[in-house]
């Protein structure tokens, strides 16, 4: 992608090697001091908070302690978020709305977040509860690792794919959803998270679309590896990975074909009226 000259969101809280307790940095030996002395009744978190302010007082004469390949991941996935701003703006006036862009945590390992703890296993993820992505940075090299989806607008995609989470609270799709969900057998509620999820994947081509026609920002190159990645985290690819069959009634975000489809569909119309996502019989889809 071309992303030279691009600005950066400001609606990122960067929490990337902090523990998720309070937001302090503790190494190990702080963390053994302060279960020693919680068993003796003593409150530990002044000592924490100092500790705390020390470490990070460290880290600025010292630098930031990450990698150059996660300082660019920082900087790359804040470019993206701007670019999202940028368009779901536009897309939203179109429709005499508002868009209230949502915020972005970097974390490492774990945290917190209005939905409740956050874990690197499960990957990125939106809570609505907050308005905020969360994203452990190391998740897109794993996707290079684990599964070989690779190239900045397959990880963009992860990114705007979340994003279309967002976009899908402020127009009511996802509470809906989710009230259908709570009163539906298992099948039913994999089915509705499908549909769910593919129109992100869709909202996801939406930006591509449109932060194109803004910045010239994508090539051939990058849409086939975006649609790559689409691909490779469909539910029967990565079942079929994991464990060398498949189960469709478990699935909750759809088929590599599906994803695949629905993102180029994206791509191709650039507009929110095509991504009726849950009108088509789930055959369909």
């Amino acid at each position: 992608m071309n992303l030279e000259g691009r600005r950066q969101s400001r609606n990122v809280e960067d929490r990337r090697g902090q523990s998720s307790m309070r937001g302090i940095k503790l190494g190990g030996g702080a963390i053994v001091v302060a279960l020693i002395l919680m068993l003796l009744g003593v409150n530990p978190m002044p000592l924490l908070e100092q500790l705390g302010t020390q470490e990070t007082a460290e880290q600025a004469e010292g630098g930031s302690g990450f990698t150059q390949e996660e300082e660019e991941l920082a900087t790359f996935a804040k470019i993206i978020l701007a670019g999202t701003e940028d368009v779901w703006t536009a897309q939203f006036a179109k429709y005499g709305y508002e868009y209230q862009a949502p915020k972005m945590v970097l974390y490492t390992g774990a945290t917190s977040s209005g939905c409740g703890a956050a874990n690197s296993s499960i990957g990125p993820f939106y809570c609505s509860a907050d308005q905020t992505v969360y994203i452990d940075l190391s998740f897109f090299t794993s996707m290079k690792s684990s599964i070989g989806a690779d190239g900045d607008l397959a990880y963009a995609y992860v990114i705007a794919h979340e994003v279309g989470h967002h976009v899908q609270y402020l127009l009511g799709t996802l509470g809906e959803a989710h009230k259908l969900m709570n009163r539906s057998s298992q099948k039913e509620a994999n089915e509705i998270s499908v549909r769910l999820e593919l129109q992100a994947d869709y909202y996801a081509g939406v930006w591509a679309n449109n932060d194109d026609r803004m910045y010239d920002s994508i090539d051939d190159n990058d849409i086939r590896n975006a649609l790559d990645c689409a691909s490779k985290i469909g539910d029967d690819y990565l079942q079929k990975k994991a464990n060398g069959y498949v189960v469709s009634d478990s699935f909750t975000h759809g088929t590599a074909r599906q994803r695949n489809a629905w993102l180029k569909k994206g791509i191709a119309y650039g507009d929110i009226e095509h991504g009726d996502s849950f009108t088509p019989a789930y055959s369909e889809l």
